[in-house]
């Protein structure tokens, strides 16, 4: 996939994320697919996104920058949201949250096939302590 493609791709993969359309997620993400340097499943992903939903239903991703070399992404999200269950070790509290989180990606034959990500938590855990 050349930039463009690949930049496209990203940010339809968001869109989704964001509109809740977790069964399109096959067309994102690989059946076989490392999720933080381990062997997982798009299953697992899957699952993940939606225990982030469960947690906090009004999470938004917003790409801020994205950078692309060969078929691997990075990606600086400012993801927000006000949790209403316990999210990365923090009890929700009625407050909202703006945290940075960034993303590592490779892509073959145009999908997914390993995904990590490192949120903020200290920032999260700031916030939603005041």
């Amino acid at each position: 996939m050349s930039d463009t493609d690949l930049r496209d791709f990203y940010r339809r993969y968001v869109e989704a994320a964001n509109a809740r359309e977790f069964d399109r997620m096959n067309e994102f993400i690989n059946d076989q697919t490392a999720h933080y340097g381990e062997p997982g499943t798009r299953d697992a992903v899957v699952a993940s996104l939606e225990a982030i939903i469960d947690a906090v239903p009004d999470f938004h991703w917003q790409v801020t920058e994205l950078l692309i070399t060969g078929n691997r992404l990075a990606a600086r999200l400012i993801n927000t949201g006000t949790p209403v269950k316990e999210w990365l070790g923090v009890a929700p509290t009625g407050s909202s949250f703006e945290i940075t989180e960034y993303a590592l990606y490779e892509v073959r034959d145009g999908r997914f096939v390993h995904m990590s990500n490192v949120h903020d938590v200290d920032e999260l855990q700031r916030q939603l302590a005041a």
